[in-house]
C-alpha cells in the first residue's frame, strides 16, 4: 500500500505541476489536457459525475477548507485533495484512507504574502483528476 500510495502522490504532483505551468498560459476558454484534467465547465466523459467530484472551496483569509461531496469507501474514493498556486508551486496537499476517512475533507493554508489565483484539485480513484479554481 505504501509502494502504491508513494506513486499515486508522485504522479499528482508532477500531473498538477504540468497542468498548471501550462494551464497559465492557456486562455479561459480552452482545456489544456482534454479528458484527462476536468472542471464543472469541462466534466468531459464524466458530466454526471461533476456533482460529486469537482472540489469545494470555503475560503477565509489564508485558509482554503476543500470539500469533495463524494462517497469513501474501499472501491471508489477521493485519494487525495492538493493546493497549486498559479506558477504551479504546490502550496499543499492532503492524502486520504478509505479505511480512516468517511469524507474528504481537508484544510490548508496559501502562504501569506500570496495574492492571485489558486486551484484546487480533487483526485477521485475512479473518475480522474478535477479541478477547481478560486481567487485569494
Amino acid at each position: 500500500m505504501t509502494t502504491r500510495r508513494a506513486f499515486l502522490e508522485g504522479f499528482l504532483l508532477v500531473t498538477s505541476g504540468l497542468f498548471f505551468g501550462i494551464a497559465r498560459n492557456a486562455s479561459a476558454a480552452s482545456q489544456p489536457f482534454p479528458g484527462i484534467i476536468y472542471t464543472s465547465s469541462h466534466p468531459g466523459m464524466w458530466s454526471e459525475k461533476a456533482g460529486s467530484h469537482v472540489p469545494l472551496l470555503k475560503i477565509s483569509g489564508k485558509q482554503v477548507t476543500v470539500t469533495t461531496p463524494h462517497p469513501m469507501s474501499q472501491d471508489h474514493y477521493i485519494v487525495r485533495h492538493t493546493l497549486v498556486l498559479k506558477d504551479g508551486t504546490v502550496a499543499g496537499a492532503h492524502t486520504f484512507s478509505p479505511a480512516k476517512d468517511t469524507i474528504a475533507a481537508s484544510t490548508m493554508s496559501v502562504p501569506a504574502e500570496y495574492c492571485g489565483i489558486i486551484y484546487v484539485t480533487s483526485f477521485c480513484n475512479l473518475h480522474d483528476l478535477w479541478v477547481a479554481e478560486a481567487q485569494v
